[in-house]
């Protein structure tokens, strides 16, 4: 009976239930969703030397909200500042306009 108890308190450790990683949760994150005088001039003056301009990269490097980006590239194609290469309905593409056009 001594063996018995043994053995059952040996095994103890495969008895155990696997403990499952809950997975990396990603940070929230914290962008502008308005528009104020300082983000709007580093958008007039960063922007327009970007070669290649999209929402996602608006959003990515001037940390603001993606509908802030679409109205910032939509100001900048209509100033002509910024022409546009691919027209898709869910990603718009967007260069700088060169001095020889």
């Amino acid at each position: 009976m001594a063996k018995a108890k043994a053995t059952v308190s040996s095994g103890g450790k495969a008895a155990k239930k696997k403990k499952w990683s809950k997975g990396k949760v990603k940070d929230k994150a914290q962008h502008a969703v308005t528009l104020d005088k300082t983000l709007y001039d580093r958008i007039l003056k960063e922007v327009p030397t970007f070669k290649f301009i999209s929402q996602s990269i608006l959003i990515e490097r001037l940390k603001v909200n993606g509908s802030l980006a679409r109205v910032a590239i939509r100001h900048l194609e209509k100033e002509g500042q910024i022409r546009p290469i691919v027209h898709h309905s869910s990603q718009l593409i967007y260069t700088r306009v060169t001095s020889s056009e």
